[in-house]
């Protein structure tokens, strides 16, 4: 632990708060409403009284009644139990790009303007909004080099889903769908491009690193590809932060042999405005708009896939997609896509995350994202160099070399000689206000943990996590069993028992569905006399 870098004396409140079912008084409102007066009532009929029978509930919600002093106090309590981006170093949530949102920014999101609006309006009354995603789309043609893009997905993997259906409709167009059967990927590639391919009916080939370099084996790659390969769906850099300098070599085989290539950029937050989808040849590519461009990953969401394709995939998008029609000086919504592959989510998509994401670029300009990909690679190899000097640490492949913006370290060393794994780490790391994320299956590096630090860290900031890491090691070989038993300073606590997280019928996601589950289950045991 570096002399200056002093750990802060946190401890996280700890409420044992009820769910608000539980705090609920028959009875008991937040507000209360005059009374209809009779002349009203008697004019306007019931609220109600237009619904079709069908659509009508037989008996109220079964909704929490409580006092609004009740409702603000125990919403605060929970709040004061969470870690987030505004509170805590959160530089640990590895490959989900943890950057700060401007306030600007969220306030622009969350304008009446913008959050009172409907998705079923005329398209004449919400040009404003319709602009921002033609402008935005504009902005992400620039920064891949693709030709037209939908803003419609939800989210990265869902991107996939609109890539991976466009490769189906192109293999299906040109009566191939008995040859072009396969899509090769990575193993460090998102797992959802292997779960995608399979549900559209491919087969899957992976490929492995090779053992030394870490990156795609190429060899092995070039044994794979054949006139049955409809696309490779590949990450670059990959999940272990290491980029792929034969990208080209990967495309330029697999269309020689007649498929097409899509550019996973969930990790772009270290290569934007310093290389292009389109330089290495990609016909697809999609960003996680709610990543790269501001707006932080909310647990899986509200989130947008932004999917891009060149010239000759156009037709197959999603609808509908928006364009701008010079001649009467309108935006709109066009669906006049020939081979579509329809629509994969209601109305158009996620505006906030697009409002933030138009806001943060035209702030930043050109030079702004170039820097800020700069600034990312800087922060995440001077951990690279701090981590790799850490006791029980290490980062697999590509030895001495630098990373872009994020690293797959593992803690197999430290697991080896104290016993205590990722798994203690990851638990005794929030009593130090900090979080720390493993990686996505399957677990090819083995103990591990990935940190992405992103541009929006200070180096004093990036030192206190480091510090932490550092006395939680120090920790392992000294006294194990603080890891052992942590948390101690967050609300949550080591629960011995994992049969109600690892056994899907002792799962409740509804208050109705606990109580009829459950009822009487959680009920202190009688010993038997």
């Amino acid at each position: 632990m570096r002399a200056k870098t002093k750990i802060r004396d946190f401890h996280q409140a700890r409420w044992n708060e009820p769910i608000i079912f539980d705090l609920s008084t028959p009875g008991e409102r937040g507000i209360l409403l005059p009374e209809i007066e009779p002349e009203v009532e008697a004019s306007a009929g019931g609220a109600l009284d237009e619904l079709p029978g069908d659509l009508k509930r037989s008996n109220p919600p079964g909704l929490p009644e409580m006092a609004q002093m009740r409702v603000l106090k125990h919403y605060l309590r929970l709040s004061q139990e969470n870690l987030g981006a505004d509170l805590n170093v959160d530089i640990g949530q590895g490959t989900c790009t943890m950057k700060y949102s401007p306030k600007i920014n969220e306030q622009f999101a969350a304008s009446p303007q913008l959050s009172g609006l409907h998705p079923a309006q005329n398209e004449d009354t919400v040009q404003g909004t319709l602009e921002i995603m033609y402008q935005l789309e504009q902005f992400l043609k620039a920064i891949s080099g693709m030709d037209r893009f939908s803003l419609q997905p939800g989210g990265g993997s869902h991107a996939i889903l609109a890539i991976v259906s466009m490769i189906r409709a192109w293999v299906d167009d040109r009566g191939l769908s008995d040859t072009k059967d396969e899509i090769i990927t990575t193993i460090f590639s998102h797992p959802s491009n292997c779960a995608v391919a399979r549900t559209k009916g491919f087969k899957v080939i992976n490929i492995y690193p090779d053992p030394k370099t870490g990156r795609p084996d190429l060899e092995a790659f070039k044994e794979a590809v054949s006139e049955r390969t409809a696309a490779l769906l590949i990450t670059n850099p990959e999940d272990t932060g290491i980029y792929n300098e034969n990208i080209k070599e990967f495309t330029d085989l697999v269309h020689a042999h007649g498929g097409l290539c899509s550019y996973d950029q969930a990790n772009a937050n270290g290569i934007m405005g310093i290389t292009r989808a389109a330089n290495a040849k990609f016909d697809f590519c999609f960003f996680n708009i709610h990543k790269t461009f501001s707006s932080p990953h909310g647990c899986g969401g509200p989130g947008c896939g932004g999917v891009g394709v060149k010239e000759h995939l156009i037709p197959y998008l999603p609808v509908p997609l928006t364009s701008f029609d010079e001649a009467n000086n309108r935006y709109y919504l066009d669906y006049d896509v020939p081979k579509t592959i329809g629509k994969i989510k209601d109305y158009y998509g996620v505006i906030p995350a697009i409002i933030r994401a138009y806001a943060w670029i035209r702030s930043l300009g050109a030079e702004g994202l170039l820097e800020a990909a700069r600034v990312a690679v800087l922060n995440n190899n001077y951990i690279l160099n701090r981590i790799r000097a850490m006791k029980g640490a290490e980062a697999p492949y590509a030895e001495g070399e630098h990373r872009i913006e994020q690293v797959r370290y593992s803690f197999q060393p430290l697991k080896e000689e104290t016993g205590c794994g990722f798994d203690e780490v990851q638990r005794r790391i929030c009593d130090f206000m900090c979080h720390l994320w493993s990686s996505h299956e399957p677990f090819v590096v083995p103990e591990p943990f990935t940190i992405e630090p992103t541009e929006s860290y200070s180096r004093e900031e990036i030192d206190e996590y480091l510090a932490a890491l550092e006395k939680i090691i120090e920790e392992a070989y000294t006294n194990p069993d603080v890891l052992k038993t942590a948390p101690h300073n967050s609300s949550i606590h080591h629960i011995a028992e994992h049969e109600y997280l690892d056994d899907p019928k002792l799962w409740a996601v509804t208050w109705r569905m606990y109580n009829n589950r459950f009822e009487g289950y959680f009920e202190p045991k009688k010993e038997q006399q």
